[in-house]
């Protein structure tokens, strides 16, 4: 009885130290972010002093000038257009995704793993090396400073790795679904929307949300592409670093306002995330 008690207290100073380091990792990893929070409610010669003052006043003064209140350059075309790409890209992603990863994991092609290692590879070329032909390619289509352009762009960027996550999602199906419905006579959409999707939806929800950040965040292509008609959020925030300097107070307030649509589009899906991210690693 003495062993049991002594084994079970162990077993809780265990997961409480654990659970202590896991706050701690957490907090190093939010420090950044509310330090970033502090500096852009702070006046500029406050954010510029080193060290920087803690207890310095807070204003508003920094988001008033994200919003052009003093500026007159109004951040909502380019927020708008990094939400048209972003949003629209990765639909696109999902209806190209979704069946090429069946056709990979439930009726597997010939040398499957072939196909999936092409698609990894596109990955390996860094993005500057086809910075210039795509350029090129753009131009004599006419689509530079062009929404469009970045979400052909956007969709072939991330199509590879919604590829390799739907498989492993995929993958987890039950075959007899499958051939229950296709015994009833369901074709392949049928399946896909009625059957597969309802199945993955939490697989689907952490590959949309993946590649919904990655197209939100993507600055290279955006700032060589585009200009002042589809700029997107990356790029006007990088407008507030000018040759009279660095006011981190305004930039840090445009990155909180950039960061928003990620961060409630990551809180509303966490628990789909969380579900998709585990999928199928506990068999």
């Amino acid at each position: 009885m003495a062993t049991t008690t002594s084994e079970g207290l162990t077993m809780r100073r265990r997961r409480g130290v654990l659970g202590l380091l896991a706050w701690l990792c957490g907090s190093l990893f939010f420090l950044p972010v509310a330090w970033m929070v502090l500096t852009s409610l702070h006046r500029e010669s406050d954010a510029a002093t080193n060290p920087p003052s803690l207890g310095a006043p807070l204003t508003l003064q920094g988001y008033k000038e994200f919003f052009g209140a003093s500026t007159g350059v109004s951040p909502w075309p380019p927020l708008i257009n990094s939400f048209s790409a972003s949003l629209m890209s990765t639909l696109l992603v999902l209806v190209l995704a979704i069946p090429a990863a069946y056709a990979l994991s439930i009726k597997p092609v010939r040398k499957w793993s072939d196909a999936m290692f092409f698609f990894l590879s596109t990955k390996m070329l860094p993005v500057v090396a086809g910075l210039l032909p795509v350029y090129l390619i753009a131009q004599n289509a006419g689509l530079l400073d062009n929404v469009a352009l970045l979400v052909v762009l956007y969709t072939s960027m991330n199509l590879p790795i919604a590829v390799w996550m739907m498989r492993s999602f995929l993958a987890e199906v039950p075959v007899e679904i499958l051939e229950a419905a296709s015994i009833d006579g369901a074709g392949l959409p049928t399946v896909l929307v009625r059957i597969v999707a309802p199945v993955v939806a939490p697989g689907i929800a952490a590959t949309s949300l993946i590649c919904f950040i990655f197209s939100w965040n993507e600055l290279l292509f955006a700032r060589v592409l585009t200009g002042v008609v589809a700029g997107t959020a990356p790029v006007f925030l990088t407008g507030f670093v000018t040759s009279q300097g660095l006011f981190l107070a305004k930039v840090c307030a445009a990155a909180v306002c950039i960061s928003l649509p990620v961060l409630i589009a990551g809180f509303a899906a966490q628990d789909k995330l969380v579900q998709g991210l585990s999928l199928g690693a506990v068999k």
